[in-house]
Formats: C-alpha cells, sequence, structure tokens
C-alpha cells in the first residue's frame, strides 16, 4: 500500500464518484479505478459497493475512510512543519504526553511555552509512556511527559510531581458513606483497569500499589482508555482509581472520594534523551522548573 492510494481512495470515498475523483486527482478514470482494486484485493475486503446507485461505502470502505483522512491529514501537518523548519522559519520541539496529564497543569506549562517560545514549532502526540521511550531514541519527539519510570541507560526521567490518586466511584453507591476508602476495601469490590494494553503502563502502577499491601484484585473489568473507564463507572460497572486532577472532569454520575492508605499516588515524569543539551530543552526545564518551585 502506498500513499497515493490513501490519496485517491479518500478523493472517491468523498465524492462517491470516480469521474469527479480522477478530475480532481487530475488523472483518468480507468486507472483510478483500477487502483482502487489493487487496495482492495491488497487490504482483503471491499471498499466501494459498486452495485449502488449512487456508489456507496461499506462498513469497511467507511472506516478506512475515516483513517485515510486522519492520515492524510497529519502528513501534510508534518510537510508543512517539516517546510517551515527548513526553510529556517521555525525551531522544532516535540512533546509527548499521556492523557491524564491534561487535567492538571499541562495544559498551562505548553500555554505558557508556546507564548515565551516565539518561532518554535511545538509538535504535540499523544501517547504513552513506553511510546515516548521509543519516540525518544528514534527523535520523534524531545520530551515526553509520562507516569512511568523508564529503566533506560539512555534515558532520563525526572519525578515532577507524585500525583494522589482517587477512588472513582458510581453515583449512589454504598462505599459513598465513608469519607476516605482504603485499599483494602476497594480490592473487594468489581475494579476496572486501564489501559488494558500496551504494557507495561499505569494499569500496572495501580495492581502494584494493591500488591505492596498484600492485596489482589478479585473481580476486574479491562478498558482501553480512561475516559471508558470512568464511563464503565458512571455505568455502575465497578470502580476504579484516577489521578486526582481528573476530578476536574466533572460528571453528575461520578462521586470522587481519597484513599485513606498513605503512599498511594502516580508520578507525573518528564523523560528525555540522556545526551540532549539543547537549547529547547533546557527552556523547557525552566518552564517545569519554575512549576515544581511554586508548587
Amino acid at each position: 500500500m502506498e500513499l497515493r492510494h490513501l490519496r485517491y481512495f479518500e478523493a472517491v470515498g468523498k465524492t462517491l464518484n470516480f469521474s469527479r475523483a480522477a478530475e480532481l486527482l487530475h488523472i483518468a478514470q480507468p486507472p483510478l479505478s483500477r487502483q482502487i482494486r489493487q487496495l482492495e484485493d491488497e487490504l482483503g475486503v471491499q471498499l466501494i459497493d459498486r452495485t449502488a446507485r449512487p456508489l456507496a461505502l461499506t462498513k469497511a470502505g467507511s472506516f478506512f475512510l475515516q483513517q485515510c483522512i486522519q492520515v492524510l491529514a497529519r502528513i501534510d501537518e508534518i510537510q508543512q512543519a517539516t517546510l517551515r523548519i527548513g526553510q529556517g522559519r521555525h525551531r522544532w520541539f516535540g512533546i509527548g504526553f499521556v492523557p491524564s496529564v491534561l487535567y492538571g497543569f499541562f495544559p498551562e506549562l505548553i500555554r505558557s511555552y508556546r507564548k515565551a517560545s516565539n518561532g518554535v514549532e511545538v509538535i504535540l502526540s499523544e501517547m504513552t509512556t513506553i511510546e515516548q521511550s521509543e519516540a525518544l531514541k528514534a527523535g520523534r519527539i524531545d520530551v515526553g511527559i509520562g507516569r512511568l519510570i523508564l529503566n533506560d541507560p539512555e534515558l532520563v526521567c525526572d519525578v515532577i510531581e507524585d500525583e494522589p490518586l482517587v477512588v472513582a466511584l458510581p453515583l449512589r453507591h454504598s462505599l459513598l458513606r465513608h469519607a476516605r476508602l482504603s485499599l483494602k476495601r476497594l480490592a473487594t469490590e468489581p475494579f476496572i483497569l486501564y489501559p488494558a494494553k500496551p504494557r507495561p503502563s499505569y494499569a500496572d502502577h495501580v495492581l502494584q500499589h494493591f500488591r505492596s499491601h498484600g492485596l489482589n484484585l478479585g473481580s476486574v473489568v479491562e478498558a482501553n482508555e480512561m475516559q471508558t473507564a470512568i464511563g464503565l463507572v458512571a455505568a455502575g460497572i465497578g470502580v476504579t482509581l484516577v489521578p486526582s486532577s481528573v476530578q476536574r472532569l466533572r460528571r453528575d454520575d461520578v462521586v470522587y472520594r481519597p484513599v485513606s492508605d498513605a503512599g498511594v499516588t502516580s508520578p507525573i515524569i518528564m523523560n528525555f534523551r540522556a545526551d540532549d543539551a539543547s537549547r529547547e530543552l533546557v527552556r523547557f526545564f525552566q518552564f517545569v522548573n519554575e512549576y515544581k518551585a511554586a508548587k
């Protein structure tokens, strides 16, 4: 599969007309039809229902179109950013982050850094801590904000803060009569663990808190994302532990309680390459240190 296949299918999927799509792509219709057939053969699925009038996408085709749009938009962004950097109009600084930090200091940190860093192209990428490790060593990002210590000699992990964890419970849950909840009590409840993959992850960090108290979870339901986990809590499927800043995500059907056990926290960690002494990394450090000093 080549990039042109994605562009060809995007044009056909948006217009649902081979003739119109060929005009937009400045190619003849027969070669376009052959390229789409080749794409379908390679994927092993039918993307377009050619018997429908007008043409219609299959379910697989609708899904593939949305993926094409996202991938091509990202490629366009990369091309434009690369052009600006290559022409010397902007420097580039890539930041990877786990979604849970969006509810705390991270948005304000990025706003302050971008405002003071005129001429720097700041690229934000959502990724797990493990993905940040790979992206840092590949040079795709310059710094990662995660929640796991990476045991890698090529990387430095600086703990910005230890954020307390709180219990998320559904409205009218019986445990809400308690002002604080122990891990021992939570271990007896159906527990929603996230993310299900990739591992190791925040899920393993939560499990370690229970293990360090000699506890094992009984019933476990896995979710891929924090938002999904909170939605399952609201549905009464179980309870979960989330960083305290997530309480800013206000929902009428979810209530939070602090944990009574000491030290039940989740670190927020800045990861970067050990050999990186770039000016932009030093500048970013300054903003992080100002935040730590203000706490």
